[in-house]
């Protein structure tokens, strides 16, 4: 139930970050340069830049999509998945490149219970944008639950690889490969 907790806040927290931009589309070259600091960045630093890489992904360049990505966000702080599914589909519907949209939707999907709708829509995250970590993290714990430990050990890895202070990762990789190794917890 901690990862899934952990999965809700760290989509929460790229949906907040929504709400506090502006209607602008993401920079890429602004999102290399932090990508490229997170690589070296100390624990600290590495929070910010998170944040920073967050709101980057979460400019729309709408202030339509982003009121559908904000009412999505709320609907999900509020429990009510169904409507944020509905919310977070219609911004999908309209702007169907938008890697974001689809992440939250995976989110508010795993939280309702429905799995597989969730896997797909991480695979589309993950299409548009091959540095999520945050949809990498939530496959990795969905390929986890589902008892598949070496694929999730593989996602671990990739996401870990490129957010090298990501919360939980090295503790779910170390668990893995101890569980691998027939070693006791």
């Amino acid at each position: 139930m901690k990862a899934r907790a952990r999965f809700h806040n760290h989509l929460f927290a790229g949906v907040l970050a929504l709400i506090l931009s502006g209607p602008v589309l993401a920079d890429p070259v602004r999102l290399d340069d932090l990508f490229d600091q997170l690589k070296t960045a100390d624990a600290e630093q590495a929070e910010k830049l998170e944040r920073d890489i967050l709101l980057e992904w979460s400019k729309t360049g709408s202030p339509a999509f982003d009121l559908l990505l904000e009412r999505g966000g709320e609907a999900m702080a509020a429990g009510d998945f169904p409507t944020a599914i509905e919310h977070l589909t219609a911004l999908i519907d309209h702007d169907p490149e938008f890697a974001e949209g689809y992440n939250a939707r995976a989110t508010a999907y795993y939280m309702a219970g429905e799995i597989g709708p969730s896997i797909a829509d991480i695979r589309k995250t993950l299409s548009l944008n091959p540095r999520h970590f945050g949809a990498m993290m939530g496959f990795a714990m969905i390929l986890e639950e589902l008892e598949k430990p070496d694929e999730a050990l593989e996602v671990y890895k990739a996401a870990l690889a490129i957010h090298p202070h990501l919360s939980g990762v090295s503790e779910a990789i170390e668990r893995l490969e101890t569980a691998k190794s027939g070693q006791g917890i």
